[in-house]
């Protein structure tokens, strides 16, 4: 089944340290372009991340985006000042036996002292953090490559039901040929009739003008070739894997048998067929341009 190049994953996933939040976009592009968005201090998650989507993602151009939010104290050593804390103790105690007032000095108050706590952050543990990060980037890699399916399921369904219009064009343009040029002898013989009167008419004449025409306007070699491109195209539309560089290749070989064809048409019925078959084809091309 086909994909889309197209898709959107997200994931948010919350754990004792941090939260974190994952972002998969891509749009269309020739080949596989990774780029991602992650915080300063994580840059490290980069490589990791385009060899984690490298991969299960083959074509298109994607972006990750990372956010991480680390819960408040976490990553945080916090100590007391001790010696700073007994100095403005003894200093309250002193003046309060000075001023002769009451000693009710409780934790509470000396907790509102400035520069009582030092506060160092400490290192992250970098493989903890990519282990929560691959958390959260392979669900919303899951979510993103199920939103390539489903949009891959209707592109396959509107490709396949535009080859089986091109095949019943390719079946009546083969039905018709043949009639094209049996009707060319016979207006053939009718316009030698007209000119030569009465007199005799050479049969071998028309004939070898009817197959000089016949081998002009054959287009048995055309048809053959586009029935074939036609079963590879479904084959390839059912195969699964990433096929849009083999299609679009595809795709150029049945418009070049399309354009021969139409080159060859003398007929009105043959030519609106032909271009039929070239409006179908530039749907599918339209369709492709999408395809991983």
């Amino acid at each position: 089944m086909l994909l889309s190049m197209t898709g959107f994953g997200r994931e948010r996933a919350e754990f004792d340290e941090r939260e974190v939040l994952v972002e998969i976009r891509s749009v269309n592009h020739r080949f596989y372009e990774f780029g991602a968005r992650t915080p300063r201090a994580y840059g490290y998650l980069d490589d990791k991340l385009k060899t984690l989507l490298g991969g299960k993602i083959s074509r298109g151009k994607v972006e990750v985006s990372v956010y991480i939010y680390n819960k408040e104290g976490v990553n945080a050593d916090i100590s007391v000042n001790k010696e700073l804390a007994h100095g403005y103790i003894d200093a309250l105690r002193s003046a309060a036996d000075e001023l002769a007032v009451e000693d009710d000095l409780k934790l509470s108050d000396i907790m509102r002292l400035p520069d009582l706590f030092t506060v160092v952050k400490t290192q992250e543990n970098e493989e903890q953090v990519w282990e929560q990060v691959r958390t959260a980037a392979e669900t919303a890699l899951g979510r993103f490559i199920e939103m390539r399916r489903t949009e891959g399921v209707k592109m396959h369904d509107d490709i396949a039901s535009r080859l089986d219009t091109i095949e019943k064009s390719i079946g009546v343009i083969e039905e018709r040929s043949p009639k094209v040029t049996e009707a060319y002898r016979e207006r053939l013989a009718a316009k030698i009739a007209e000119v030569v009167g009465d007199r005799n008419i050479d049969d071998s004449r028309v004939l070898t003008e009817a197959a000089i025409f016949s081998e002009k306007t054959a287009v048995d070699e055309e048809t053959v070739r586009l029935r074939s491109h036609v079963a590879q195209f479904r084959t390839l539309i059912e195969s699964g894997e990433p096929v849009g560089r083999k299609l679009d290749f595809l795709v150029q070989e049945m418009n070049r048998e399309i354009n021969t064809t139409g080159s060859k048409c003398s007929d009105l019925e043959m030519t609106r067929t032909v271009v039929d078959m070239k409006s179908e084809l530039e749907k599918i091309r339209e369709q492709i341009q999408n395809v991983e």
